[in-house]
Parts: structure tokens; sequence; C-alpha cells
């Protein structure tokens, strides 16, 4: 068991990014099925045998999986048998490089500051100044229809204030993508706030 993990109840995520699996497909760990089961289990008199209420079978209808219709899992399975594990590592292992380097690229620059540790393949950056001169980068960049950056919040030494977030995630992102979007951004940076 991983490092920590026995430490949770459940665990839930999706791998629509970084598993390269379509929207529709959720991924979760329980400690202990029955938590589960119990809590989302409607069991009317017909469904119920020894074997159920034994827990010597998975009832998959009380894990709220719908029977009889889609497979979800299926579109994860096909990406994994296609890369497998180590395809899948590397796949993942290039954006946290990647983004290692675009966070490189920001700390050289003076016009911009980090507001927080990069996590994995997330960057969290911001011009120097007020938030509207972040916005109205955001803004222009996401206008040009070349890029998108969101935004969020995140409060310093006591202030509240707006930093954008550029996430490298994407399927088919190599490091020609990563340079070009930091050149859009440093273009249209430089149109704000000059070099120093």
């Amino acid at each position: 068991m991983s490092v920590g993990l026995d430490r949770f109840d459940s665990f839930c995520f999706n791998p629509h990014k970084w598993l390269l699996t379509n929207f529709d497909c959720d991924l979760f760990y329980v400690a202990d099925r029955r938590w589960l089961t119990d809590a989302l289990s409607i069991t009317p008199e017909y469904l119920r045998n020894p074997a159920s209420d034994a827990g010597a079978v998975i009832d998959y209808r009380d894990w709220q999986v719908p029977l009889g219709r889609r497979f979800r899992a299926l579109k994860l399975w096909f990406v994994l048998r296609q890369y497998g594990a180590d395809g899948l590592r590397a796949h993942v292992r290039e954006h946290v490089r990647l983004a290692a380097l675009l966070e490189g690229w920001v700390r050289q620059d003076s016009r911009f500051e980090l507001m927080a540790e990069r996590t994995c393949n997330l960057l969290c950056f911001r011009l120097r100044g007020d938030d509207a001169l972040s916005r109205r980068l955001m803004d222009r960049l996401n206008a040009s229809g070349r890029m998108f950056l969101s935004h969020t919040v995140i409060e310093s030494t006591g202030q509240k204030r707006l930093v954008l977030r550029m996430a490298i995630g994407a399927t088919t992102t190599r490091e020609e993508h990563v340079r070009a979007a930091w050149g859009w951004i440093v273009e249209e940076a430089q149109r704000l706030v000059p070099s120093r």
C-alpha cells in the first residue's frame, strides 16, 4: 500500500487529465467497501440473497455503477492496454518537466512573480503590481484564441491576489507548445509592463 493511503477512507479521481481518458470515467478506492454500500444501498426484498448479505459477492449496483448501461471503464482499459504503466508514467513525467521549465522562465522575468509552489504540472503566477494587470493579461491572451489561462485568488501576506493558472496536461502538449505559450505571455506582458 502506498505511503499514507492507509489513512484514507476513500480516494477518488477523474482520469480525464493525465490518464488520457475522456470524461465520464471515474476511479475510486474505498478502504472498506461496506461503508460505501451501506450508505448507498436500497435493497428491496427481491434482491436479497445469502451471498450478498454475507459479502461473498460484490453487488456493483450498490456502488452506484449503473448496470446494463454504459461501460465507462472500457475507455480507461484501452488506454492502459495502449500505453501501459511505463507509457503513462512517461506522459506524466514529461508534463511535470515542462511545468518546471515554465517555472524557471517565470522566475527569470522580473515582471512576474510565482504565487504558490508548483504542484506537479500546475503553475500559479501573476504580473507584479495590481490585480488589474494580471486580469488584463489573461483577458488579452484568452481573447487571442492562441491559448487559455484560468485564474484563481490566493491569499498572500494578508491580501487576496488574482493569479493566473497554467496547467500543462493536454494529451499532445510538447515543449514547443509551452515555449510558444510563454512567448505569447511575454509578448502581451511587454505591452502592459515594459521590461525593467
